[in-house]
């Protein structure tokens, strides 16, 4: 017996749920690659990522997944040899590094943990070691996807800059952009990257990079350049030298209706509604724990990312869970990676979200808990509701639909 006939939920962290209006953007046909309409939306959708990073930097688009954008970050500013620092918070700046390491760069790893976020004294400390200026580059995850850990930015920058070092800094949002604040040259970012499914609401298929003064610079000298990734090449005077070959046209029209309706939100309006419902899915979270057997895996509460949220559940298989929220009612929650495989599940709140759809992913949660016997405290789904209502009051939404303002007066007879 299902119950899941009907919408499916996708409540994973990338590729998140995307908008009708994106997908009705890509339905068209295919248009001139060299002259013509293209060419606009590739200039609006270059300036408007750097909006979205917030940057007077110069931004690139690959034909990749964020992977790829981490190639072209090191290929196009570093050069065989070099050493990179990795700030692991879990999985993904450790493996960031990995990718650097096949590529001949020396990679160190700052001692880290799946359950805390980068100490910045430890960064301090490290880079004053490095009297020599070994250090070309420091990498780290803004939100890391398996771990759920957000990593304080701006403080890691001070730390840079308080040991006195020169290293580039390199900072992956793909978890994060779209989602919460990036302030890629208010806070002394050289280098950010990101991809086009978790926050940007667009399906999987395009990377993005950033690149500063001191990142374009280096990019002088760097002899890891290879003719796809290249930032000189992507910078010659025919449109298709933009994309090293055929754009990606359909998702380049999806990416840029996304955009539309971030800007039409407004980012801080974004990034406010990404915070109610992530603390919605905690405050869920937090009564679930009260049983034993779930805990959030972020120790410190400041820093459980406000894009995904990773749920430890102890002494029963999160794979009989997942598999009854899914199979039997039609949402898709996130698996246990890297070290966590086999030792949680991820709820995402990210991207293309709003209250019914978190409420019904929170409700198939505690149902399943409920199904499979898994010791929970009861009430976690009516923890987040009293949230959204604290947060939402009616008195902020009554003068309009959308619009602020208080409640109208009463009709005669009502």
């Amino acid at each position: 017996m299902t119950l899941r006939n009907g919408r499916e939920f996708l409540a994973i962290p990338g590729p998140t749920t995307v908008p009708d209006e994106v997908l009705q953007a890509m339905h068209r046909p295919a248009i001139e690659i060299y002259a013509g309409a293209l060419l606009d939306v590739t200039t609006s959708c270059l300036d408007d990522l750097r909006r979205i990073f917030r940057t007077e930097g110069r931004t690139y688009i690959y034909a990749a997944n964020g992977h790829g954008a981490w190639e072209a970050a090191l290929s196009n500013t570093l050069s065989r040899g070099d050493k990179v620092l990795t700030l692991g918070s879990g999985l993904f700046a450790p493996a960031w590094g990995e990718m650097a390491a096949s590529q001949g760069l020396v990679v160190e790893e700052l001692p880290a943990s799946y359950r805390h976020a980068v100490d910045p004294a430890a960064v301090e400390a490290r880079l004053r070691a490095d009297t020599a200026g070994e250090i070309k580059a420091v990498l780290v995850v803004q939100v890391d996807t398996a771990s759920s850990v957000v990593n304080d930015i701006p403080a890691i920058r001070r730390a840079i800059d308080a040991a006195g070092h020169p290293a580039l800094y390199m900072v992956d949002a793909i978890a994060s952009l779209g989602t919460m604040p990036f302030e890629m040259d208010a806070w002394g970012i050289d280098l950010a990257v990101t991809g086009s499914q978790k926050g940007l609401m667009t399906p999987p298929g395009l990377s993005f990079v950033a690149a500063g003064k001191r990142a374009l610079a280096a990019h002088e000298t760097a002899d890891l350049r290879t003719f796809y990734w290249d930032w000189t090449q992507r910078e010659g005077p025919r449109h298709y030298q933009k994309y090293c070959g055929t754009p990606p046209e359909h998702l380049l029209f999806g990416l840029r209706k996304a955009m539309d309706m971030l800007f039409e939100e407004g980012l801080p309006a974004v990034f406010e509604r990404h915070r109610i419902l992530a603390e919605a899915t905690r405050r869920a979270v937090a009564v679930w724990a009260e049983g034993g057997a779930l805990s959030f895996n972020v120790v410190e509460a400041e820093a459980r990312a406000n894009s995904v949220t990773t749920v430890l559940l102890d002494g029963h298989d999160p794979a009989a869970f997942l598999t009854y929220a899914d199979k039997v009612c039609g949402v898709v929650l996130g698996i246990g990676i890297g070290d966590l495989t086999g030792k949680a599940f991820r709820i995402a709140h990210m991207g293309h979200v709003n209250a019914p759809m978190i409420l019904g992913t929170l409700g198939v949660v505690e149902t399943s808990l409920s199904a499979l016997g898994i010791p929970h405290g009861k009430g976690g789904v009516q923890a987040a509701v009293d949230w959204l209502a604290e947060a939402a009051p009616a008195a902020e939404v009554a003068g309009g639909a959308g619009g602020l303002g208080t409640p109208r007066a009463a009709a005669p007879g009502e």
